[in-house]
């Protein structure tokens, strides 16, 4: 008889594994997601709620948060890698960030842990402009930003979780770094154009400096910590490196990843963005 392989999802809730979550399970396989606010509960700064998460688990999607680029993280990945094993579960696919090099050291410590490991290194997601952290600045018509004129090929969370679910099922890709990324680089004032276009409104984009971002954040109440990653990114991630798009989905998938104009225009469907200035 041949025994199902039990799948454990982190960041339950977050963009990429509550997809993952659904495509696993839309193939019928039993899935564990988990989040601080689950239960069982996962914390990645509580090891004493991990047990209960890795309990009767064959293979593991992670997602590490806030990111792996945090100090520490190498340290936890360390220990979580380990109790993961004891529990039986070798097998990990890991969500990193590409073009971050702080991640690396979290990433080696991992593929050196004895484990079964794939890392997926994903740009910029389209859904950061639809489901959080732009979100309201794009339903206000002005996306304000310190990006320049640097092109990113932003990805589509579907996209990555698709890969990640491909590489769950499939053992030719343990083993394998892959950098994930959409089908052309963009600067963030072409996406407003292209959201402005979806959604016939007229959405700017407005150059800013970091501090002026992270003083508007810390008004807007944004935890430090949180503050502190997107300076980060926005002043040595988004500088150039990630602007080439690769060809790793379709290397996975067999297909290419999705454009944001033709996700911009789904989304614009639904009236997301569709919200008055004054609300």
């Amino acid at each position: 008889m041949t025994t199902k392989t039990r799948f454990l999802v982190l960041g339950a809730t977050a963009k990429t594994g509550k997809r993952v979550t659904e495509k696993l399970q839309s193939k019928g396989h039993d899935v564990r997601a988990v989040s601080r606010s689950t239960t069982p509960a996962f914390d990645w700064t509580k090891p004493e709620t991990w047990d209960d998460a890795l309990r009767n688990i064959d293979a593991i999607y992670a997602t590490f948060q806030p990111d792996l680029a945090v100090p520490g993280s190498d340290e936890i990945i360390a220990a979580f890698a380990k109790k993961a094993i004891a529990h039986g579960a070798k097998r990990i696919v890991m969500l990193s960030g590409r073009g971050e090099e702080a991640a690396h050291r979290a990433e080696d410590v991992l593929r050196h842990s004895g484990a079964d490991v794939t890392v997926l290194r994903a740009n910029w997601f389209f859904q950061n402009f639809s489901e959080d952290l732009f979100l309201p600045y794009i339903q206000q018509g002005a996306l304000a930003l310190p990006a320049g004129d640097i092109p990113e090929p932003f990805i589509d969370a579907n996209d990555i979780a698709d890969c990640a679910v491909a590489c769950l099922l499939d053992s030719k890709h343990i083993g394998k770094t892959y950098e994930l990324s959409g089908p052309n680089a963009l600067t963030f004032m072409e996406v407003t154009s292209i959201l402005s276009d979806a959604t016939n409104r007229k959405i700017d984009f407005i150059p800013i400096t970091l501090d002026e971002l992270d003083a508007e954040m810390a008004k807007d109440g944004v935890p430090e910590d949180f503050r502190g990653l997107i300076r980060y990114l926005f002043s040595e991630v988004l500088d150039g490196r990630n602007s080439a798009p690769t060809s790793d989905v379709e290397q996975i998938l067999g297909r290419k990843p999705n454009s944001l104009r033709t996700y911009a225009e789904e989304v614009a469907r639904t009236g997301l963005w569709h919200i008055a200035k004054s609300a």
